[in-house]
């Protein structure tokens, strides 16, 4: 049995509630999450931090494997690789993620991190996929 993402749940997710992301589609395919950054997310020089960007991506990667995961099983970030094209200084941001292949213990997955109509950053991901041993 999948496990769902319960994306209108505050609480769920505190690290996301934390940045301000908001969860617009989950399903077996893709995950969309939005953020309209304020300038606590800024860094001194007025531009969101990338720190920002590489969050939604991860966070957005989880989102789109966890129905594909079992309800004994967990995933964790092995490695993301991202890349910026352009500095965001205001306005919406929305994170869209694919599942690219998800095998028994590794999936890979691409975000796509858009500042209105333009790309902000890309990202690419492999997760492990595990079930944690019992105490």
């Amino acid at each position: 049995m999948p496990k769902s993402f319960p994306i209108k749940k505050q609480g769920f997710h505190p690290f996301a509630d934390l940045i301000g992301f908001t969860f617009t589609q989950v399903d077996d395919e893709s995950s969309v999450c939005f953020l309209e950054p304020d300038e606590r997310l800024f860094n001194p020089h007025g531009v969101v931090h990338g720190g920002v960007l590489y969050a939604m991506a991860d966070t957005g990667m989880g989102a789109a494997l966890y129905p594909h995961l079992r309800q004994d099983q967990l995933c964790a970030t092995v490695e993301i690789n991202i890349v910026y094209f352009t500095p965001v200084t205001s306005g919406p941001l929305t994170c869209r993620t694919k599942l690219i292949h998800k095998g028994k213990r590794i999936a890979l997955l691409e975000s796509e991190i858009m500042h209105q109509d333009r790309p902000a950053a890309k990202a690419a991901g492999i997760y492990s996929i595990f079930t944690p041993r019992k105490p």
